[in-house]
């Protein structure tokens, strides 16, 4: 659908008058044309082989503006622009986009491209010569544009118009200044141009662009009210949109012009029209209607709705603003189908255009990203294949591969520039995905979202997203282009997925990205099987410090949930008070005792766990064992397959990408709701915390490492999962064996209990203390037999789900809870802690996009200065992602006499340059796997590692790291000797052979 010009443009300017009529009509004389008619926005070099005037790229943008006005911003956005503008929202946003560019009317730019000096010069507007050697100080155009609009609109704007104005034109290209780099003396006066001329020719190129636009003048444009600060923030993302789409000049998208005479509204709205087609850019849904359905759940998803998702759906009715729900349910419930019903009625509601879906690992995002696929087709037939999938191996999914392939051309194009993971908060053991050298290799072809959004910083652009919660959550970094990735989350509903999952790092950037998302009205869902309260006040307070537009919200009268399943409304009243609604309701599976014993044993070698695992299913039955350590997995591994061969899988974070994805399906065929027949006599699965979330399988029995509470009850959530199962007679009772504890041999803690080395390191003894507590009330204490050396039979049972938020709530509170011969232990435990906690909160804190005590600052002013601590962009990245020593990625090889083969054993030449064919390179990228964190192992990665020489052409291959296992079936790198089991996977040992523990 072509663009329409806006209907209040009532100058007497035409949409065909040229830019150069509309200087003349301006009164400007032959002199001040000729200057226009001179200054460039882009060099030849930059322009598609012409250099490009700048008011012609500006009215490019603005044209973009326009098209994404029509065709991409959702309601609320739309929404938000008329009330700033005073109803005039479509063409004020048109002239937000045009200005981003004005800072090139100045020497600094100028003086850049030899041959558009000389004709600027030519114009009339000079410069010392000092300027040209002095160019490289750093006066880029985008501040010299922000001073330019202060000078310019300080006579025509209120202040307070100014001063949220000019930062969104002095940060279009990523970082916004403090206002401090236009104070006196700062020495770019000759850079920025001084003289009359200079000043009037900025002048001009302001008042030209306005009167084109059909403006009266610039004081006809002033806005009508000041948007909050995230309102700011997701229009200074949607200015860099504009910005680069119109700075595409690839296959002939906006050539340069470089005649004002050629230069026009109507010419822009032509060129804006091909390259967005081109492009195949759009958004999501527009304008939703609201569903009438009294059973939305059985309209989208064929079945009726369960009590519990009634009750959301009802509250995403009822809410009376945008607001944040927490859904708590036990897992099984249905959560997910109730979460997409309430989207929709939220989205139709509150007018936004798409989603986001945030999931805690990759792993659990592919199975989500085929059922939001069903749900917004069902919605939207033909929307479906706009669902981006962010994440960084997103090229294993076979559904994105199907939709990318192109019908010709390069076979490996369907890779794209994936997503990144910039937290490294992947279940696959793979960090983050996608180069910045792959920027300009995008997809083509196919029907898919556009490949415009496919590149590095742009995926959340897309209308619709399922990606790893580290892409929001990045959104919440003062990193460059924070602006773009946060406009990709305003209009959208947001969704986070088992948000339990997020540790005391990685939730100072939730809480963070909540106030942000609160200010600017974005409604947010979010699932947990239970939230400890304390976290649930905190993620409510976030989100009501934006929506009320203030630090420290008292949230007392919060309430909490009667009952469980349940669902919490927090929102912003219009009277400036948090406005709260909680409502609960009965579970769909009925409540039942899950018995629970000790199984004592702390060793790697795990041989009591073995043999009682051994024991349980010797007359048949699957058993789920899930062990916090590598080794200890393996070593399981190994005792049971002797016993039961063929029965037994290994399933672990070392694993390469192939075996893993093949084990996990073989487990979900096996054991997973639609298993039936299929479901063996006896199947033993040995795991690492990688069964604990969106592992849907059904156990008969749970042998589990001990874990903090909310954890284990997550692994609890496997067993006996799924409803008219037959299982053993002796196995008919769910029973749960917790191991990874023993007795304590210290002679001052012999009550106190001893825990697995990988556990402590990786949960802390406070949590795993109180947790222990809760059993031990239950199962009595944990110690060896003498006798037997095995555990006692001793057990009691928790009541599930009717217990889980209870359980949760009292190991997450701060009173005390262990035995009093535990006590001192506890006092100890909790004491390192907190320092732990507060000193990963510290950490955090530099990196978040506000400081504190500037969060409530009323524009973006200075958003990126100070308080970081990296010099750079990519050092930013890194600090971030690195909450401790990050794992090195590689691609594992085996090198023969002949050459290269992948780990399955394909051929890969004799310098990996067969690695160019499709099936060869997805051989290759099978062995990706993700190498423990040991001293010094991640930096031989980094620094020894590189692709192979055949790889340099590839897609997907020519960045990675290439381990080489040698014919003796070994690699060694720092010092370590590093094998692959197809049976145990990766295993890594120093040059003495002593194996090293690493967990998961």
């Amino acid at each position: 659908m072509g663009v329409e010009p806006a209907e209040v443009a009532t100058s007497e300017y035409a949409a065909s008058d040229s830019a150069a009529e509309v200087a003349a009509r301006l009164g400007l004389g032959d002199s001040c044309v000729r200057q226009l008619d001179a200054l460039q926005g882009k060099s030849a070099a930059y322009g598609g082989g012409r250099a490009n005037l700048l008011l012609s790229h500006q009215l490019d943008t603005a044209a973009v503006a326009e098209l994404m006005w029509v065709e991409y911003l959702a309601p609320s956005v739309r929404g938000m622009l008329d009330r700033v503008s005073g109803g005039d929202g479509r063409r004020f946003f048109m002239w937000l986009c045009g200005i981003h560019d004005v800072g090139k009317a100045t020497p600094a730019f100028q003086a850049v491209d030899d041959a558009g000096q000389r004709r600027v010069r030519a114009a009339g507007l000079g410069w010392p010569d000092a300027v040209v050697r002095t160019r490289r100080r750093r006066w880029r155009h985008d501040k010299a544009g922000g001073r330019i609009v202060r000078d310019v609109l300080k006579d025509e704007w209120p202040t307070e118009a100014v001063a949220w104005v000019w930062p969104l034109v002095a940060g279009h290209h990523g970082n916004v200044p403090p206002v401090s780099v236009y104070r006196p003396g700062a020495g770019v006066d000759q850079l920025h141009g001084v003289g009359k001329d200079w000043r009037a020719a900025q002048r001009n190129v302001l008042e030209v662009l306005t009167r084109c636009l059909g403006y009266r003048g610039l004081r006809s444009v002033r806005p009508v009210v000041v948007p909050s600060r995230a309102e700011q923030l997701c229009l200074s993302g949607l200015v860099v949109m504009a910005d680069w789409i119109a700075s595409d000049t690839s296959e002939g998208r906006f050539q340069g012009l470089e005649r004002l005479d050629d230069v026009s509204l109507e010419r822009a709205r032509q060129r804006a029209e091909k390259a967005w087609r081109a492009l195949k850019l759009r958004g999501g849904w527009s304008r939703l209607p609201v569903p009438m359905a009294e059973d939305l759940v059985r309209q989208r998803f064929g079945e009726g709705g369960r009590a519990s998702q009634l009750q959301l759906v009802e509250m995403a009715r009822a809410v009376p603003a945008p607001g944040l729900l927490f859904v708590e349910g036990p897992m099984g419930e249905g959560k997910t189908k109730a979460m997409l019903a309430a989207v929709e009625v939220l989205a139709a509601r509150f007018g936004a255009d798409g989603m986001f879906l945030g999931m805690p690992t990759q792993a659990t995002c592919d199975p989500m990203y085929e059922v939001v696929r069903g749900w917004v087709k069902g919605i939207s037939p033909g929307l479906e294949d706009h669902v981006a999938l962010l994440h960084g191996k997103r090229a294993f999914n076979p559904t994105w591969r199907e939709v990318w392939r192109p019908a010709e051309g390069n076979p490996e194009e369907w890779y794209g520039s994936v997503g990144e993971d910039e937290f490294g908060l992947d279940e696959y053991g793979i960090g983050a995905g996608g180069n910045t050298a792959d920027a300009d290799l995008c997809c083509s072809g196919g029907s898919g979202p556009s490949e415009w959004f496919l590149e590095r910083k742009r995926g959340l652009l897309s209308p619709f997203v399922v990606g790893t919660i580290d892409q929001l959550l990045f959104a919440a970094t003062r990193t460059k282009h924070v602006m773009l990735r946060f406009a990709g989350l305003a209009g959208k509903v947001v969704v986070l997925d088992e948000v339990h999952a997020a540790d005391v790092y990685m939730r100072q950037f939730l809480t963070e990205a909540l106030r942000w998302l609160g200010q600017a009205r974005v409604p947010v869902v979010m699932l947990s099987a239970t939230l400890p309260p304390a976290q649930r006040r905190m993620l409510a307070r976030a989100y009501l410090e934006g929506s009320l537009g203030r630090v420290g919200v008292d949230v007392s009268e919060m309430p909490e949930p009667a009952g469980y399943p349940s669902v919490t409304a927090v929102f912003g009243r219009e009277d400036g008070t948090p406005g709260y609604r909680c409502e609960s309701t009965e579970p769909w599976r009925k409540t039942v005792p899950v018995a629970l014993q000790w199984l004592p044993d702390v060793t790697r070698e795990g041989g009591a766990v073995a043999e009682r695992v051994r024991a349980e299913v010797a007359e048949g039955g699957v058993a789920l064992v899930v062990l916090n350590q590598v080794e200890r997995a393996q070593q399981v591994y190994e005792k049971l397959a002797g016993h039961f061969p063929g029965e037994v899988i290994l399933l672990h974070g070392r694993l390469c990408a192939a075996h893993r994805a093949e084990r996990t399906q073989r487990c979900l065929n096996a054991l997973g709701p639609n298993a039936g027949d299929a479901r063996p006599h006896r199947m033993i699965i040995v795991a690492t915390q990688l069964a604990e979330q969106s592992f849907d399988v059904d156990a008969d029995l749970l042998v589990t490492d001990l874990a903090p509470i909310d954890l284990l009850l997550q692994r609890i959530g496997r067993l006996h999962r799924h409803a008219r199962t037959r299982r053993p007679a002796h196995l008919r009772t769910p029973t749960v064996l917790v191991t990874g504890i023993a007795g304590n041999p210290a002679p001052g803690d012999r009550d106190v209990p001893c825990f697995l080395g990988a556990s402590e390191r990786i949960y802390g003894a406070y949590r795993l203390l109180r947790t222990a507590s809760l059993i031990t009330r239950e199962a009595g204490p944990p110690r060896l037999d003498a006798d037997s050396g095995r555990g006692e039979r001793n057990h009691g049972a928790w009541s599930i789900p009717e217990r889980v938020p209870e359980l949760v709530a009292e190991v997450y509170d701060q009173q005390p809870l262990c035995p009093p011969s535990w006590r001192s232990a506890e006092e100890r435990a909790g004491d390192r802690w907190n320092g732990d906690q507060d000193a990963r909160t510290a950490k955090a804190e530099k990196y978040l996009l506000c400081q504190r005590g500037q969060w409530a600052k009323p524009t973006l002013e200075g958003l990126h200065h100070a308080g970081i601590g990296a010099a750079t962009d990519e050092e930013l990245r890194e600090a971030v992602v690195r909450d401790g020593e990050m794992a090195g990625e590689v691609v594992l090889v085996r090198r023969s006499r002949r050459g290269f083969h992948a780990l399955d054993g394909t051929w890969l030449g004799v310098h990996g340059e067969a690695s160019e064919h499709e099936t060869t390179s997805d051989a290759a990228l099978g062995g990706t796997v993700r190498l423990p964190v040991k001293p010094g192992l991640g930096e031989a990665v980094d620094k020894e590692l590189r692709p192979l020489d055949g790889w340099g052409y590839v897609q997907g291959l020519r960045y990675v790291k290439a381990l080489v296992l040698e014919e003796d079936g070994c690699a060694r790198l720092a010092g370590y000797v590093i094998g692959y089991d197809d049976l145990l996977g990766l295993t890594v040992e120093d040059e003495q052979g002593r194996s090293r523990t690493s967990h998961t």
